[in-house]
């Protein structure tokens, strides 16, 4: 069960790197670009082209196991791993990260991830190889096995064989109107996202948002077959607590009157405020946290900033300091610890989504459907890119095509 040879191919992910600290600063949109200057290292325009490095491990009998790395769109912010540079990370990969995957077994995923990523010069990989190489492994896995990628997910954490498919959450991009009604149209579980990334887009003391939100509202009713009642989910990317404050008192009162303005929906709001640190975000989110659920509130908050890793996400789970965590899966690393992640948040009953970036690829799309799926999450995200055709085409027929097989050995 040995890897013969690995190949390593410069390829493209599905959107856009962008400075969130130049655009939260007030850079101006000009058509697809931002009009300014970078202000995160890294970063040569506000707006650059994903770039992705795909590791294919080549078996004994010449099958070709394939995973794809990459950053997250906003890279080098809110605690991240700087911006994904392609030169750097395959060097890295071919000194480092080769020659141990030529010394290991890869039929057996968690000791091979484990070996895999041992720390290099006393410092952890970057995430973007361990997100990349563990997608290759799983995949070697499944094939060397002859099963599925959820299987050996299940195998290696002990978990039931899943019977439940995970609801899909679809994300706007700025073309938020027209993808809104794609999504009322193709009955998706959990929309919009919204990209409420700028006070152009949230407005004073959020009055654009909430506009927008009775909107979507009101849309869904209007398009929406009979019966279809999806979830409301918006990202504002900290602005609630940019133009309200960062009282948690004040953030919960406005996410209760957002919410009430939509009684009919169960509300997630994700990253109302940074709070400047990891240890600062868990205090300030358990504390709104607290006050939504003593007020019996319909609105859930969603953590992604300052909640990356594996052990981030401990922290949050263990503080009850959010209702729902973002497991953004390259931010976490190694897809087994997307896997770990799922299964801390059910044992505090914190809810699990796991969501990704746009800037990701087709392949870790579909990796990262097998890990949902065999852990059983609450939601998943489509992607990858920011129109909502292609990414609910990606995961949703991945976890069909799962779940047909899945149900055939049951028959």
């Amino acid at each position: 069960m040995r890897i013969k040879d690995v190949i390593l191919v410069p390829g493209n992910g599905a959107f856009f790197y962008d400075d969130q600290d130049a655009i939260r600063s007030g850079a101006v949109q000009d058509g697809f670009t931002y009009v300014g200057r970078p202000l995160i290292l890294g970063f040569s325009a506000i707006r650059t082209p994903a770039a992705s490095l795909s590791v294919g491990l080549v078996l004994e009998d010449e099958t070709v196991a394939w995973g794809d790395m990459m950053g997250v769109q906003y890279s080098g912010a809110g605690g991240r791993d700087p911006l994904f540079d392609i030169n750097r990370i395959s060097d890295l990969t071919s000194r480092v990260v080769v020659p141990r995957l030529l010394d290991i077994d890869a039929s057996r995923y968690l000791d091979a991830c484990a070996k895999v990523f041992e720390s290099h010069e006393h410092k952890r990989l970057p995430l973007a190889v361990e997100y990349g190489v563990s997608q290759a492994l799983l995949r070697a896995a499944a094939q060397l096995h002859r099963t599925t990628m959820a299987d050996i997910i299940c195998s290696e954490f002990n978990l039931p064989l899943p019977t439940r498919r995970v609801p899909i959450y679809c994300q706007s991009g700025d073309a938020r109107e027209i993808n809104v009604d794609k999504m009322i149209l193709k009955a998706v579980d959990v929309l919009p996202h919204g990209l409420i990334n700028s006070r152009q887009k949230f407005g004073v003391e959020g009055q654009l948002f909430m506009e927008f939100v009775k909107w979507v509202a009101m849309r869904t009713r209007q398009l929406g077959r009979p019966g279809y009642h999806p979830v409301l989910h918006f990202d504002v990317y900290g602005w609630i607590g940019k133009e309200i404050g960062l009282e948690p008192q004040s953030i919960a009162d406005f996410i209760c009157k957002v919410a009430d303005t939509v009684p009919d929906f169960l509300l997630n709001i994700e990253s109302p405020a940074d709070f400047g640190s990891t240890q600062a975000q868990v205090e300030s989110y358990a504390k709104i946290v607290s006050i939504l659920d003593n007020r019996g509130s319909s609105a859930r908050i969603v953590v992604d900033e300052r909640c990356n890793t594996l052990e981030d996400i401990r922290l949050f789970a263990e503080a009850k300091a959010t209702h729902l965590v973002q497991i953004k899966t390259p931010d976490v690393g190694s897809i087994a610890d997307t896997a770990r992640a799922v299964l801390i948040c059910k044992q505090n009953g914190v809810g699990a989504y796991v969501g990704g970036s746009c800037t990701e690829t087709d392949l870790s799309a579909q990796a990262s459907v097998h890990v949902s799926v065999a852990t059983q999450a609450d939601m998943m995200l489509a992607k990858p890119g920011m129109g909502v055709d292609e990414a609910y085409s990606i995961v949703g027929n991945e976890q069909n095509r799962l779940m047909a097989m899945l149900n055939r050995r049951r028959v």
